[in-house]
């Protein structure tokens, strides 16, 4: 579990607050996580799966990560977003 909340911390900090559901996806030790993001309202929602077959939806809000991870409930403090930085030639 403490994986997958790392993974999803990392997940958070990949949103770039799309309009729009998109299928994104990353790898963290190993284990593959496949989600959409979209904005609703005032949160951004994630909702996907782990190459495990984990299932997992989260909601973003106001520096808080709340949801649901494999049917177990979870609620922790959004990582801090770092800036993008952008090489120009």
């Amino acid at each position: 579990m403490s994986k997958f909340l790392f993974a999803a911390a990392a997940a958070a900090l990949t949103v770039a607050a799309p309009a729009f559901a998109a299928d994104r996806s990353f790898t963290q030790d190993g284990v593959t996580y496949t989600y959409s993001a979209i904005t609703k309202g005032d949160q951004q929602i994630l909702e996907g799966t782990a190459d495990d077959g984990a299932k997992f939806r989260l909601a973003v809000k106001n520096g808080w990560v709340d949801g649901y991870v494999n049917n177990t409930r979870v609620s922790f403090r959004a990582p801090k977003a770092k800036s993008a930085v952008v090489a120009a030639r």
